[in-house]
């Protein structure tokens, strides 16, 4: 939703703007131009690979790109030699690169290993999440962070796996499992592992805590007036930055409910079609 990002924040007429998931760079490049010439777009990714790709590239003036969480926000200002910003941005979405990477296993349409962590060189890969847990942690794990109606008999599939020295080590083991303990749906328009990949990405990554703390921390970086725009793509995320903004007295909130992306970009980008956009300023 770039074109709906750039009316959003360039109302506040911002001269520093977070953008806390960097990704490819697609946001940050439109916001250079709401910067104007005398501001600074700060870039935070929690993956090495994109911090690499930008070390490799040829410096862009006016653009600051660190390694870490958009949780590290305050950290990433304050190397910056600043207290607050005047606008963020969080595109929650995985970004073309990490799905195109095989050996991240983001894409179940691609065999690999199954690591689905954004920071390879921290935590623990998926497969390892599941040789560490319970079967029941894993069924509910996948029963709320992927509203997977059959988690338990993924979960228990996956124990027995497990039992039978058969661990889940790939993402092809894993998409088989789910293949035979989802029914498809009438209409085919879910592929039977998507809810399980992503409940399991959001386990490992700890998605949904590092959101909600990021909502409640906000405000303090941003100056008043200052925006706060977040795209989300599944409910579970929307859902936290609905509550958020509602239940928190520093947020005006400015959508009063979430805009959807454009027919067009829907037809350009299929992937943009369960995108969410809710925006807050800082009173």
């Amino acid at each position: 939703m770039p074109e709906e990002i750039v009316h959003w924040v360039s109302e506040c007429s911002p001269t520093v703007v977070i953008d806390g998931t960097y990704g490819a760079g697609g946001h940050s490049r439109l916001l250079l131009d709401v910067v104007g010439d005398e501001g600074l777009v700060i870039g935070l990714d929690r993956d090495p690979a994109v911090l690499a790709r930008v070390e490799s590239e040829p410096a862009v003036d006016r653009l600051s790109v660190f390694l870490g969480s958009y949780e590290q926000a305050a950290k990433a200002l304050q190397a910056s030699g600043l207290e607050h910003a005047d606008a963020m941005v969080l595109d929650l979405g995985l970004s073309s690169d990490q799905l195109a990477d095989r050996d991240r296993g983001f894409s179940f349409q691609h065999d690999g290993p199954l690591d689905l962590r954004f920071d390879p060189e921290n935590g623990i890969p998926a497969s390892e999440w599941l040789a560490r847990n319970s079967e029941k942690a894993i069924a509910d794990a996948i029963y709320q962070f992927g509203e997977e109606r059959f988690s338990r008999r993924i979960a228990r599939e996956i124990v027995a796996r497990g039992k039978r020295r058969e661990p889940v080590r790939t993402v092809a083991a894993l998409v088989e499992i789910c293949r035979r303990c989802v029914p498809r749906g009438k209409h085919h328009d879910i592929h039977p592992a998507t809810r399980t990949f992503q409940a399991l990405r959001i386990a490992v990554n700890e998605e949904l805590d590092i959101l909600t703390r990021t909502l409640q921390q906000a405000p303090d970086w941003l100056s008043s007036g200052g925006r706060l725009a977040v795209i989300s793509f599944h409910s579970l995320e929307d859902r936290i930055v609905k509550n958020a903004f509602r239940d928190d007295d520093r947020w005006n909130v400015l959508t009063k409910k979430p805009l959807r992306p454009s027919e067009e970009e829907v037809a350009d980008n299929a992937r943009s079609r369960s995108a969410k956009l809710r925006v807050a300023e800082r009173r």
